[in-house]
C-alpha cells in the first residue's frame, strides 16, 4: 500500500511540475497546461479513493490521534 501511495503523489508532483513549465514556456498554448492539470486532479481523486477503499476494505486501519487525559 506504501508503495501505490509514493507512486501516486510522486505522479501527482510530476504533473504538477509539468504544468507549471508548460506555464512558464507557453509554447503548447493553454491546452497542455489544463491537460497537466486535469491529470493531476485526476490522480489526487483517485489516490483519494484507493485510500478510502482500503480503508473500508479493512487494509489500512486509521489509528487517530492519542488521547491522553
Amino acid at each position: 500500500m506504501k508503495i501505490i501511495v509514493i507512486v501516486a503523489f510522486i505522479g501527482i508532483l510530476g504533473a504538477l511540475f509539468s504544468a507549471g513549465v508548460l506555464m512558464l514556456r507557453r509554447q503548447k498554448g493553454k491546452a497542455s497546461m489544463a491537460r497537466a492539470l486535469a491529470l493531476r486532479v485526476g490522480l489526487s481523486v483517485a489516490l483519494f479513493l484507493i485510500i478510502l477503499f482500503s480503508a473500508y476494505m479493512g487494509w489500512i486501519k486509521p489509528t487517530g490521534l492519542p488521547v491522553s487525559h
